[in-house]
């Protein structure tokens, strides 16, 4: 499997995926365990299991990428694994049968997030995901449906959710947290790339609303700066607000993430779409209730824990967020943690090994 997506500096969920992914794999007596990466350059972001082989080539990223992205080689030439499975865009020339992970097909849906030479690559790849990948995992029916849309056929796309795996947070470790970064006040969380799509515009507009009706309910942000001008919009929106309510704490460690997801009273989550949308679960795992898109795929993976909303109507948002803290919050308290003991990452890599039997049954 490739794993590159570790080396990156910000893996993301991606490298989320791949990490436990392989570490649930790695548990099972039925496979042998071995990754490819690009040439060596310091240690991984997140861990991979121990005594995992990693073949690191002698290129850097950029040239592997563009050699295996430009330089294929017949399919069915079988090499050392018995099945070959690229975990993202970056697809090595097929020795063996192959699985592709696709997380989802945002550089169609809005190319210009997106570099004229990423959009490239991106096009190629999912050409060689249409021709070549004997089995296609995605992670939603959005994304199945996005797939089957540009012509890959049903049969050979398999729909498997992610799981979550949260660390357990003391209320000890959740106040250093909240005493660190001067939160005194419940909060509502939000965390991912600012970027167009979280629609963090419509969020903080519905903060400002909720204000009126929940004046001791801070915002919390959390997450790296993304494309364009996201960033610097949501920056000003924020001093618009009243000082010292919302707190734009940027990138986390892991550690430190979840313990702002164990001490959030609310997580809001208003993207207008996602291939999965990792953080709802994340949150759900800590008991935290969400509310979040309607009409998604954090709607296909939220039957309890959640209030969907419509993500483009800041009174939409604001409603739902002043229900979420109201009577219903011990409710939904109580339904995000089932909904997320539902999504386990040892069921994940069940469904992927069936995934790769199918593959080499297809090859």
């Amino acid at each position: 499997m490739t794993v590159e997506q570790l080396w990156q500096s910000t893996p993301g969920g991606s490298g989320t995926y791949i990490a436990e992914l392989a570490r649930a794999l790695a548990e099972r007596p039925d496979v042998t365990l071995s990754g490819i990466a690009a040439r060596r350059s310091g240690p991984a972001a997140r861990p991979l299991p121990a005594g995992m082989n990693v073949h690191h080539s002698p290129l850097p990223r950029a040239a592997l990428y563009e050699t295996w992205s430009r330089l294929r080689q017949r399919p069915g030439a079988r090499g050392r694994s018995d099945v070959l499975h690229a975990t993202t865009w970056a697809i090595p020339r097929r020795t063996a049968p192959l699985a592709v992970t696709v997380h989802d097909l945002a550089f169609l849906r809005d190319p210009t997030h997106f570099t004229s030479r990423g959009n490239t690559f991106f096009r190629r790849a999912l050409a060689i995901v249409r021709y070549e990948a004997d089995v296609v995992v995605v992670p939603s029916t959005i994304t199945a449906a996005d797939c089957a849309a540009e012509g890959i056929e049903a049969a050979r796309i398999r729909v498997i959710h992610h799981g979550v795996r949260a660390p357990t947070v003391t209320a000890t470790e959740e106040q250093r947290f909240r005493d660190a970064r001067g939160l005194i006040r419940p909060y509502v969380l939000w965390c991912g790339t600012l970027e167009p799509r979280k629609n963090l515009a419509t969020l903080l507009d519905a903060y400002r609303a909720l204000l009126a009706d929940a004046p001791d309910l801070d915002l919390v942000l959390v997450g790296p700066a993304g494309w364009g001008s996201a960033a610097a919009d949501v920056a000003a929106r924020v001093e618009q607000l009243p000082s010292g309510r919302a707190h734009l704490l940027g990138q986390l460690g892991e550690v430190d993430l979840h313990r702002a997801y164990a001490g959030a009273r609310v997580f809001c989550f208003p993207s207008t779409w996602e291939g999965f949308g990792m953080p709802v679960l994340e949150a759900m795992a800590h008991g935290v209730p969400v509310v979040t898109s309607a009409g998604t795929s954090m709607e296909e993976i939220s039957p309890q824990g959640a209030i969907l909303v419509d993500p483009l109507s800041a009174d939409e948002v604001a409603a739902g967020l002043l229900a979420a803290v109201g009577p219903r919050h011990d409710e939904l308290s109580a339904g995000a943690r089932a909904n997320a003991a539902r999504f386990t990452w040892e069921r994940s890599a069940q469904l992927h090994v069936e995934a790769y039997r199918a593959a080499l049954t297809r090859a």
